[in-house]
């Protein structure tokens, strides 16, 4: 029996690291194929702003839906059913069709954050308190993030026209996904304890009288807004101005995620021997000196410099700001539900406030108004910090 049990958690190890490494490259062909997209189809900025936000409202909608579904359908079919996005939006971009383009980019994020939320749990499951399986499946994610630009640029190396391939391949991708979840084994033994349901203490939402609630919650917000922002629009930006060739311009993808993934992998090393506290505010004050360096940069080299730098610097905020919640979490059961709920909404904001000043102003303010996003994001983490500090004392 150990040696069965052994060779199913194996399986699952492999398959839904798998799984994430095309998750990675679905979430990166939403910034990747938009040149393209717009090129082909003539589209203006505000709907490729609009699109992209999309994306985004269906990861969040998937975090709500992809948790209450399997109650009634159970997990398996749930899950296929959500993977399901994932051949047929890429499809669906071939179409042209404005409408069918609103629902294939809502479709991909309700494929990425229904995997985003399955693959969390699953490896949880099976390693329980284990953070090295944690991030090595976010860290697979990183990797299909690096590879799919570069694809995408083996296929339109010669021909622009050529990113349609782009489109069939991940659409194969998704077919694989979708039979590597049904393959995966079920869980024996665990079955949803709705006994727990109804049964919150009555301060379940005493949270909203905690100032590290707003404090955290703020700087994740502004910390989205900046990530979804760069992630959607940075290649369209260096296309449309002309400062990177267009095959340049793809590879800055794949040379933001190699840094996010040394960043992740750095600041866990760090943080066992440095006060997370001290590590929390160089990061803050790094994305936004790099990021201007990005924006104000007019030749390749510091231009690369600006990408790796900021890159490298938003690697760990996420999860430290995260940590610093913690307690808060462990709590009030509810509390990370609404921290995270608010916070996405970030991702869904910045893109299309990019898009609408980028259609009236151009793509560099356009681009330029995330600035605005991280330097609040750096203020917030510095209050954070100041709180922490003055909490520990006290």
């Amino acid at each position: 029996m150990l040696i069965k049990n052994d060779i199913i958690r194996r399986k699952e190890f492999i398959f839904c690291y798998a799984i994430f490494i095309a998750n990675g490259m679905l979430a990166l062909s939403i910034g990747s194929l938009l040149p393209f997209l717009r090129d082909t189809y003539s589209l203006d900025y505000a709907f490729c702003g609009l699109i992209v936000s999309l994306h985004s409202v269906g990861n969040l909608l998937a975090g709500f839906i992809s948790g209450t579904l399997p109650l009634l359908i159970g997990k398996k079919k749930s899950i296929l059913l959500f993977e399901s996005f994932f051949p047929i939006s890429v499809l669906l971009m071939l179409s042209g069709s404005r409408p069918l383009l609103v629902f294939a980019f809502l479709a991909t994020g309700l494929a990425r954050g229904a995997t985003s939320n399955y693959c969390n749990v699953k490896i949880n499951s099976i390693a329980t308190g284990m953070a090295w399986a944690l991030n090595c499946l976010h860290a697979c994610f990183a990797v299909g993030a690096f590879l799919f630009p570069l694809i995408l640029m083996l296929f339109t190396g010669t021909n622009s026209e050529h990113w349609i391939y782009a489109c069939w391949f991940l659409a194969i991708l998704g077919v694989i996904t979708c039979i590597l979840y049904y393959l995966i084994p079920e869980d024996e033994g665990q079955k949803d304890n709705k006994s727990e349901v109804g049964t919150q203490r009555e301060d379940a939402f005493g949270f909203f009288r905690e100032p590290l609630f707003y404090i955290c919650t703020s700087t994740l917000f502004f910390y989205l807004c900046a990530e979804s922002g760069v992630i959607g629009w940075m290649i369209t930006y260096f296309k449309d101005t002309g400062l990177l060739n267009p095959n340049l311009s793809q590879i800055t993808a794949s040379i933001l995620w190699v840094m996010i993934l040394a960043g992740r992998l750095m600041v866990a090393w760090l943080s066992t021997n440095h006060k997370k506290e001290n590590l929390l505010p160089v990061m803050g004050i790094g994305i936004v000196v790099f990021f201007l360096v990005l924006i104000t940069s007019k030749t390749t080299s510091p231009i690369i410099i600006g990408i790796m730098g900021f890159g490298f610097s938003m690697a760990g905020i996420y999860a430290t700001t995260v940590s610093f919640a913690g307690e808060l979490i462990k709590k009030y059961s509810l509390a990370w539900s609404f921290i995270l709920t608010t916070a996405s909404f970030g991702s869904i904001i910045m893109p299309a406030i990019v898009g609408m000043v980028a259609k009236n102003f151009g793509i560099s303010v356009g681009l330029s108004t995330i600035a605005v996003a991280l330097f609040i994001d750096m203020i917030c983490i510095m209050k954070l910090v100041m709180f922490v500090r003055k909490t520990s004392r006290d």
